[in-house]
């Protein structure tokens, strides 16, 4: 439960940035709830809970973080709790440095361990780890000074194979398989384990040739990164933000561009996913510059297509639009996956078709969203992708008024989520429900409402 301060005490600093950002109570009671949703959390503030927090209480669980995210959009700088006149939860000390890009790759290592140790075997001490739009920002600007300073740096020879290159490379690959199949909830854990007990520890001993240990940082890079994906999957949303922060400076340390730029697009997705387009943006731009660096027409056009993403949410559809044919441009431009890096050979015109079926979504435009979305149901083997494309259908039939296809196709997807832990193809399908809503009364819609439940959860009145 939240407490007051005291009677008739009021919060000072709350009132303040109130007044400064000139939104009005109800505006900032909607903007909480909208980041509480995205994150699992069902709160139904209005304006008088603001009034009561200007009196001096202090609200319960994880919206002090939730208010000041609001407030950094408002006012576009980082405002923390603290800014607010709240108390500062406690945390972990590893929770708080894993938002935090280390110029000393020795602290990245350290923190990391101690994260993915926590993370496995005491993951009750984590506790609620929130989301932080905010913190996305300082590594991707301390990646692009990296980016302009290894434009100059010398060049180390190629790596040969052999030894634990060889053996890490095979993890990757088995584990990248088992995310496929089964979805991030179903191998996050053995990501987390290898990456903090075996490949870690193997890094902070400085044992082998500079050519294998630089090689060595990039696969750990690219492990952190599934296991900030995989985080995302089971609705971690916060741990997956501190795995995709870390893996961006491992990047680094790597040497590796077109990773990086996939870990930015990483980045972007859940920035935008989670609420906050204009980071999203912004994290997909810095991503172009570094897949235009690194010579990956495949990486730019995931990137241009994050790009469109935000722009989308945000409503702006001649950069959404340009952002496409930008995407579209570097796939023309690419020879295929096997003249490109490891990173980015799941990326191909189908990507690209799913990617666009969700822009056109968002951008209430709904015939090329089924055109494109019908595209990647037929060519999607995977159970997760087909779930999100189906949903994005459902959702472009409902937007036609086609009410039967678009439950009957929804219903469909969640058969197909039967086993299969991903909160991406969830979040899909949520957003398809709250769409239903002007439809409530009516049968079939109440038949879907009572099957989606155990896989959706109850639905926000």
């Amino acid at each position: 439960m939240g407490g007051a301060k005291g009677a008739g005490e009021g919060n000072a600093a709350l009132a303040a940035l109130v007044n400064e950002a000139g939104c009005s109570h109800a505006a900032l009671a909607r903007k909480v709830n909208q980041l509480g949703l995205a994150q699992g959390d069902v709160t139904r503030y209005d304006k008088a809970s603001v009034t009561r927090w200007l009196q001096g209480m202090t609200p319960k669980g994880r919206s002090p973080q939730y208010i000041a995210e609001a407030k950094s959009g408002f006012l576009g700088r980082p405002v923390t709790p603290a800014d607010l006149g709240f108390a500062e939860q406690a945390q972990r000390p590893v929770v708080a440095r894993a938002l935090t890009y280390r110029e000393d790759v020795g602290e990245t290592l350290h923190t990391l361990a101690e994260l993915g140790s926590t993370d496995i075997s005491r993951r009750s001490l984590l506790g609620a780890v929130p989301f932080v739009a905010s913190a996305l920002m300082d590594p991707q600007r301390r990646w692009l000074l990296w980016l302009l300073e290894d434009e100059h740096a010398p060049r180390l020879a190629a790596v040969a194979g052999g030894g634990p290159v060889d053996q890490v490379e095979a993890m990757i690959e088995m584990f990248d398989l088992m995310d496929n199949r089964f979805g991030g909830g179903g191998v996050r854990a053995s990501i987390v384990h290898y990456l903090s007990t075996q490949l870690t520890p193997m890094l902070q001993q400085r044992t082998v040739p500079p050519q294998q240990r630089r090689l060595l940082c990039t696969y750990a890079a690219k492990l952190a990164a599934m296991a900030g994906w995989c985080s995302y999957d089971t609705a971690d949303y916060g741990l997956a933000e501190r795995y995709m922060i870390q893996a961006l400076r491992l990047c680094a340390e790597g040497g590796d561009r077109v990773l990086g730029g996939q870990i930015l697009a990483g980045m972007s997705h859940l920035a935008t996913s989670l609420g906050n387009p204009s980071e999203g943006v912004a994290l997909a731009r810095a991503g172009v510059a570094t897949a235009q660096r690194a010579g990956s027409p495949l990486g730019l056009m995931r990137l241009h297509a994050m790009a469109a993403r935000g722009y989308a949410v945000l409503g702006d559809s001649q950069q959404a639009t340009s952002s496409l044919v930008a995407a579209g441009e570097a796939l023309d431009a690419s020879r295929g996956p096997d003249e490109e890096s490891p990173w980015v050979h799941f990326l191909d015109h189908h990507y690209l078709e799913a990617e666009a079926a969700l822009v056109h979504r968002d951008l209430d435009e709904a015939a090329q969203a089924e055109q494109l979305a019908a595209a990647s149901v037929d060519a999607n083997w995977d159970r997760r992708r087909q779930a999100i494309s189906r949903s994005v259908l459902a959702t472009s039939y409902l937007q036609q008024r086609r009410l039967d296809e678009a439950v009957d196709t929804a219903s469909t997807a969640l058969e197909l989520l039967a086993g299969v832990h991903s909160e991406r193809s969830v979040q899909a399908l949520r957003d398809f429900r709250a769409r239903l809503a002007p439809y409530r009364n009516e049968p079939i819609v109440r038949e879907f409402e009572r099957k989606a439940r155990p896989i959706l959860g109850a639905s926000v009145a």
